[in-house]
């Protein structure tokens, strides 16, 4: 394993060395990392990055098969736009994670903030989900296109809610599963509740199977038919508002 001590390193700095780093040894060790902007962006598969601190803004953008694992809080937009790969986040994650995620798997082991999966996407295999374990400000699944977004709302205090507001405004695919039942005001027009079926069942049991593995977490006490699901009304909410071909 490849170590690097970012102590002080100018962003560019250090994606370049990582870059040069996994030219020769495809496991990565970053230390001390303080806000450096878009570490992991681009990596490839077959690439395991572990980094150590508070990434800054965009990291894992355009991620495209690696395995990025942060012992730490992480900034905004984290895994913007990835394609394949994995990310772990150790703590909590800021605004727009997962902007425009177009495929790959991202768990986060605390909470959230505002616009997260915002502009997700999927097509034929590439489904990304995104997996939370406290709760989600905002915003959440804004214009959200394919793709699954799960919050499980663990270690919330008394009447705390799970998410913001206008959850789901914009939604024309994908899904949201949520620990619970918000009050619809939490929602935005264009999203619906619908009843989780077998497939539903199976698919939130492996996830949060994986997300208690990754974080060392007992969870048996989270219950799935607990869990409500939101998808879109319509693929085609805004029609209205363009004109006709």
């Amino acid at each position: 394993m490849k170590t690097i001590d970012a102590s002080n390193m100018y962003y560019r700095q250090l994606n370049e060395l990582v870059d040069d780093a996994i030219k020769v040894d495809k496991t990565i060790s970053l230390k001390n990392v303080f806000g450096q902007r878009y570490i992991g962006r681009g990596l490839p598969e077959k690439v395991q990055v572990k980094i150590y601190g508070i990434p800054g803004n965009d990291a894992a953008a355009y991620m495209d098969g690696a395995e990025l694992e942060i012992f730490g809080n992480a900034q905004d937009a984290v895994g913007n736009t990835m394609n394949f790969g994995q990310i772990t986040i150790h703590g909590n994650c800021g605004d727009t994670l997962g902007y425009a995620m177009r495929g790959g798997q991202i768990y986060v082991k605390g909470n959230v903030g505002y616009r997260v999966g915002i502009h997700m996407k999927e097509y034929k295999e590439m489904k990304p989900v995104i997996v939370v374990g406290g709760k989600a400000g905002d915003f959440l699944g804004e214009y959200m296109a394919g793709g699954a977004i799960i919050v499980l709302g663990l270690n919330l205090l008394k009447d705390e809610e799970i998410i913001g507001n206008f959850c789901a405004t914009g939604m024309h695919g994908g899904v949201v599963y949520l620990n619970g039942h918000p009050n619809k005001y939490h929602f935005g027009k264009e999203a619906v509740k619908i009843d989780l079926n077998d497939n539903d069942i199976k698919f939130l049991k492996n996830h949060i199977d994986f997300y208690a593995k990754s974080f060392k977490q007992e969870l048996s006490k989270i219950k799935i038919e607990n869990f409500s699901k939101y998808a879109a009304i319509n693929k085609n909410p805004y029609a209205n508002m363009y004109c006709n071909n």
